[in-house]
């Protein structure tokens, strides 16, 4: 066994990639959501185009966002242990910038319930800039986990 490969031992890899597998699956559906949102705000409140929306969101949040959420954070908390990187300046900040990403998912959620409510509290510019979030947080975080610096 390989010094980097921890205490997971040689299964390391497997869920090194099926922790990139899940990120992919929720960047697909944070990059989703905030079009849905857009989309959704089109159409009149209570109208049969409204409630496809909400269930078209709703299966988002409930097959794609909440699992790939769970399972993105379980894998790299294992990941993190295993290689021990808490101490790491980089690990720190790619942490809290998936933590904020993870609370932007809260937020969409939240946001979800309110269009089930019939409310438009933002605006379909203000949600086209909210889908912008996703996008630089990714790219920050591939930076921070390959570069390390």
């Amino acid at each position: 066994m390989a010094d980097w490969a921890g205490f997971l031992g040689a299964t390391m890899l497997w869920v090194k990639a099926a922790h990139i597998i899940f990120v992919i699956f929720l960047m697909a559906g944070l990059f989703m959501m905030p079009r849905f949102f857009v989309y959704h705000h089109q159409c009149a409140v209570g109208s049969d185009e409204d409630k496809k929306w909400i269930e078209r969101e709703d299966r988002l949040r409930r097959i794609i966002l909440n699992p790939s959420l769970t399972i993105v954070w379980v894998l790299g908390l294992l990941l993190a242990f295993n290689g021990n990187y808490w101490g790491e300046t980089w690990f720190i900040a790619k942490f809290i910038l998936v933590f904020a990403l993870s609370g932007y998912h809260g937020w969409m959620i939240g946001y979800f319930k309110k269009l089930q409510q019939g409310q438009r509290p933002l605006t379909e510019k203000q949600l086209r800039l909210l889908n912008e979030v996703p996008g630089v947080a990714a790219a920050i975080i591939v930076i921070l986990a390959v570069i390390r610096p």
